[in-house]
């Protein structure tokens, strides 16, 4: 088994940890550790500069960051599975995925680098799907794959087993949305040892997370942020499927239905997503003639830190420093925000503050657990329970 660490040289060994470390701390998540690595120029001032942000933001303890020991500890645990870690910095780290504004910054791999690095084509569909819709996931996933996709899928029943045993020579990746060491369902450990084996499996949670239903939508996005486009073959109204078409049409992705009849509640979904605007196929080469013109041209260049000639990290401020708004201009961001989502060019334009103090209050509230960042760069402030 063939998994070299790409353009891992980018960061030394001290701060992947301290990546690792930042992005396994409590009420910082992928959107929050970019902000963070940029406001303060990297992980290792980030993970210092908490404790204050929190306090500001009315938090009496500091979030809870994982110690070093505990970082080594994850790694070489991983590392026994067969795994490593690779980084948004890595060269392997997928190339679609790394621009989105929610990418997570460190992903747990077991498999090869080159599955990670070629164009990939999400399949998804009905874990109860019928004997039609397994036939055609598989058909599409092996036509796919000869074509040169990678195909990605997210490892349950039904369609996405269909779609990576057929892919699985030229190798295909599975998305778990649990940790790598509670793999689910149980029922496809074997198919997991073999996907392994010619293509990968990823999870962004910590290794021994157990899956709970809030992580599959999260999982999804993973799916379709990978793939230049995303198949759905069978649906229902109501699935998880649908999410993932969701997101992969706000992620800027092509998303493809197959029709399904109107008799069959299976298909309503993606009878739905074509009524909606999603391409009508019936073959495989109907999705690799739509997807071949995004071949011929770069489309994922855009890096999510800003340090200068592409630096991951690049000093902003004295480590554990951070610039502290006045109060008068914490009172005005205070006073704009809501549980009703804001863009933060509002914030600035109305609280007439700069773009950086509005970053620092905006931290300070989600570290103390306040504050949610979402889709589209909106952020909400949350609802005391």
């Amino acid at each position: 088994m063939s998994a070299g660490r790409g353009g891992s040289a980018r960061l030394s060994p001290s701060q992947r940890l301290d990546w690792l470390r930042l992005i396994r701390t409590e009420n910082v998540g992928p959107r929050t550790f970019r902000v963070l690595v940029n406001q303060f120029g990297g992980a290792a001032a980030a993970l210092e500069a908490l404790p204050s942000l929190a306090r500001r933001g009315g938090r009496l303890m500091p979030p809870r960051s994982p110690s070093i020991a505990e970082a080594e500890d994850e790694t070489a645990a991983l590392e026994r599975l067969g795994g490593r870690f690779v980084l948004m910095a890595d060269a392997a780290y997928p190339e679609a995925l790394r621009v989105l504004d929610d990418a997570p910054p460190v992903i747990a791999v077991r498999g090869r680098d080159a599955a990670l690095m070629a164009p990939k084509v999400a399949i998804v569909g009905a874990r109860n799907a019928s004997a039609a819709g397994r036939t055609l996931a598989a058909r599409f996933a092996r036509e796919l794959a000869n074509a040169g996709f990678v195909v990605v899928s997210g490892l349950a029943r039904g369609v996405d087993t269909a779609a990576h045993e057929a892919s699985l020579e030229g190798g295909t990746i599975g998305v778990l949305a649990g940790g790598l060491a509670k793999p689910y369902p149980a029922e496809n450990i074997g198919l997991i040892e073999r996907v392994v084996a010619t293509g990968a499996v990823v999870s962004e949670m910590p290794l021994a997370w157990e899956a709970r239903a809030r992580d599959f939508p999260r999982r999804n996005r993973l799916v379709s942020g990978m793939a230049l486009g995303v198949l759905v073959v069978e649906a229902a109204e109501r699935s998880g499927s649908l999410i993932t078409a969701r997101l992969a049409a706000e992620q800027g992705r092509e998303v493809f239905a197959i029709p399904g009849s109107p008799l069959d509640p299976r298909a309503g979904g993606t009878n739905r997503l074509l009524k909606s605007g999603a391409t009508l196929v019936t073959d495989a080469a109907d999705v690799i003639e739509a997807l071949r013109p995004l071949l011929e041209r770069p489309r994922f260049s855009t890096s999510p830190f800003d340090g200068p000639e592409g630096q991951i990290e690049a000093p902003r401020a004295p480590p554990g420093a951070s610039p502290e708004p006045e109060d008068g201009v914490r009172g005005r961001i205070l006073e704009l925000l809501s549980p009703v989502p804001t863009t933060i060019d509002d914030l600035v334009r109305f609280a007439q503050a700069s773009a950086a103090e509005v970053q620092v209050v905006l931290l300070e509230l989600e570290l103390a657990g306040r504050l949610e960042r979402q889709n589209g760069g909106r952020v909400a402030l949350i609802r005391p329970e």
